[in-house]
């Protein structure tokens, strides 16, 4: 497997998800701060010009929620996801695709400035969504419960980077998430080598 990464990336939310897969795959750095994205050969892998992007063989996935879903899929061993057949799946897609669909926008809406109406926008607004995951961590200590899943990849990326740039408030219920994500063995393996490749 090649993963098509940069290092202070939302890419860095996949090297996390191999990393707690712990199966082998290879790196493979776009300089994203040259224009390397726009480079006609990458853009075959993902048209729009963005990482990551992972490619397998003859499958091309891009889209880090996409990608973290089928990793977590292609290695059911792993138990990073619900099988497909279990009632707790339609729970684990929901969160899988929250931080796309409206964690990102949500912070979007926050560092613009913007004025939405519930009715108008697909994530409610950014109250509603910081509210939402508010509630539901502090329910439990993983986002599907005791279970560490690959939606505790997506969303702990979300509440990880939210707080480090104050567009989450340091509510007790992402603070105590956020230490539970940064204890993780994988999770520390993906900020080190986050910071040789800056180096680099």
């Amino acid at each position: 497997m090649k993963l098509y990464w940069a290092p202070n990336s939302r890419s860095l939310t996949v090297v996390w998800m191999l990393e707690e897969l712990g199966v082998p795959y290879e790196r493979v750095h776009v300089d994203i701060l040259s224009g390397a994205q726009d480079a006609p050969a990458y853009r075959a892998i993902h048209p729009m010009g963005k990482v990551p992007a992972l490619v397998d063989g003859e499958m091309t996935v891009s889209e880090q929620g996409a990608i973290c879903t089928w990793l977590a899929d292609r290695f059911p061993g792993k138990k990073m996801a619900p099988a497909i057949d279990d009632p707790a799946r339609g729970d684990y897609l929901r969160w899988m695709f929250f931080e796309g669909n409206c964690i990102e926008p949500a912070f979007t809406e926050k560092a613009n400035g913007w004025s939405t109406k519930k009715s108008q926008v697909g994530w409610g607004g950014y109250e509603l969504v910081v509210d939402v995951l508010d509630t539901a961590l502090k329910q439990r200590p993983w986002i599907m419960g005791d279970q560490f899943t690959a939606a505790d990849v997506m969303i702990g990326s979300a509440v990880n980077f939210g707080l480090a740039v104050k567009m989450l408030e340091k509510r007790p219920s992402f603070e105590a998430y956020d230490a539970r994500i940064v204890a993780r063995p994988a999770f520390i393996r993906t900020g080190e080598l986050n910071k040789r490749a800056v180096a680099a």
